[in-house]
């Protein structure tokens, strides 16, 4: 079944799910940031959990993620996928959207700030989906 990952970055947890082509919620995970072990180990969590993700998709739901997106707190270049600065978490100048896109062979990978993309999430297919703009 065709789907993407959807995976938010806190400063002390990550939520994610694998959503359908029609919006639908096919499964959400959690998982710790491991901030704690400092900024590498936590690149190492999202990445390590955006694998376990696109695992379950092959397995759960026959294919691979046809793409994936992640929105992170602090700076973010979104139009060169890089986490600027996240004072929550310790980075500076994270190239998350290729190390992502490498980690999960090569599927078109999109780095948003979380704010604006929960923002954007709630416009489209939350509580102000209708309203006027």
């Amino acid at each position: 079944m065709r789907h993407v990952i959807a995976l938010d970055v806190g400063g002390t947890g990550m939520k994610a799910a694998l959503v359908g082509s029609e919006g639908e919620l096919l499964h959400q995970a959690r998982r710790a940031t491991g901030r704690q072990r400092g900024p590498d180990a936590v690149v190492d969590a999202i990445l390590d959990f955006a694998a376990e993700l696109r695992a379950y998709g092959e397995h759960h739901l026959g294919e691979s993620a046809a793409a994936a997106g992640v929105a992170v707190p602090g700076i973010v270049d979104a139009g060169r996928g890089v986490a600027v600065y996240s004072a929550n978490l310790g980075w500076r100048d994270v190239p998350m959207r290729r190390l992502l896109g490498d980690r999960l062979g090569g599927v078109p990978v999109a780095l948003g700030h979380d704010v604006r993309a929960g923002g954007l999430a709630e416009g489209r297919i939350g509580a102000g989906q209708g309203a006027d703009r």
